[in-house]
């Protein structure tokens, strides 16, 4: 069963203006996400812009070409888009690969496909990784995540979940450092940080843009609870290998840079 990759791409970025054209060992940003999704298993790889800069960017190194909305609130609305450009079949697949990911491995984008062909009662497929730091646990921005024996996603949250009743209940983050706050760690409970790669059915999509905010969505300020919200299923495993942080600083971009030289350096050309 074959699927898609959908990369979208903007030219708007409030700290890297211009990101997915920004300059990588000679090829623009938005180029090492198409070789990257290029080497997984997908049949099509499709650049989704809204931009004629990177429109003309993408067809001069042969990438496949979506022209959207600019009036999209979210990378989900421009996926529903496309499509419903591309005519996609209700049951096909598609996986949404940032346009900011230029070391993302290909086993990754696999793994999220391959995961909805396994689980025909997801609608929606993504990935996470165990936490081993409490601070990240306890870190807003770090996104928690808790799912069931068959990896189906109970809640996402900013939150420390599960709360760990017996080690949390008499401190708060001023007292992180204590003995007490690590336990909950190695107790076995098992904390997991959500990582933003996600598969479809492409049905799902069409539901997901009919549906208003939910209020679980609105208090965390992440999409995904609006699907669980409406009762679709969103099956989430840990990933085959360690995701590199993807490109939204210019402290990023150096480090990316500088292991795209020595990569090239060492003839390992890819992530």
């Amino acid at each position: 069963m074959s699927f898609t990759v959908v990369i979208p791409a903007r030219y708007a970025s409030t700290r890297l203006p211009g990101k997915p054209l920004l300059d990588i060992a000679g090829k623009p940003m938005i180029q090492h996400v198409c070789e990257r999704a290029s080497e997984s298993r997908a049949s099509r790889v499709v650049v989704a812009t809204d931009d004629s800069r990177i429109q003309a960017a993408c067809e001069a190194f042969g990438a496949e070409v979506v022209m959207t909305s600019p009036n999209h609130v979210s990378g989900t609305d421009r996926l529903e888009e496309v499509v419903r450009q591309l005519g996609l079949d209700p049951d096909h697949r598609v996986v949404n690969v940032q346009g900011d990911e230029p070391l993302i491995p290909a086993a990754l984008i696999d793994q999220v496909a391959e995961n909805l062909e396994r689980y025909p009662e997801a609608a929606i497929s993504t990935l996470c990784e165990r936490l081993h730091d409490i601070e990240h646990v306890f870190n807003p921005n770090v996104v928690k995540v808790v799912f069931d024996a068959e990896g189906m996603a109970h809640y996402f949250s900013r939150a420390p979940i599960p709360w760990a009743r017996d080690h949390w209940s008499d401190f708060g983050k001023d007292n992180l450092a204590s003995p007490n706050a690590g336990a909950a760690l190695k107790d076995g409970t098992g904390y997991f940080r959500h990582i933003g790669i996600y598969g479809y059915r492409a049905r799902v999509l069409s539901q997901f843009v009919s549906w208003p905010p939910a209020p679980t969505e609105q208090a965390e300020s992440l999409e995904q609870l609006r699907a669980l919200y409406n009762g679709a299923r969103i099956h989430v495993e840990v990933a085959a290998g360690t995701p590199p942080a993807g490109v939204d600083t210019e402290a990023d971009l150096q480090r990316v840079r500088a292991w795209m030289a020595k990569s090239v350096e060492t003839g390992e050309s890819k992530a």
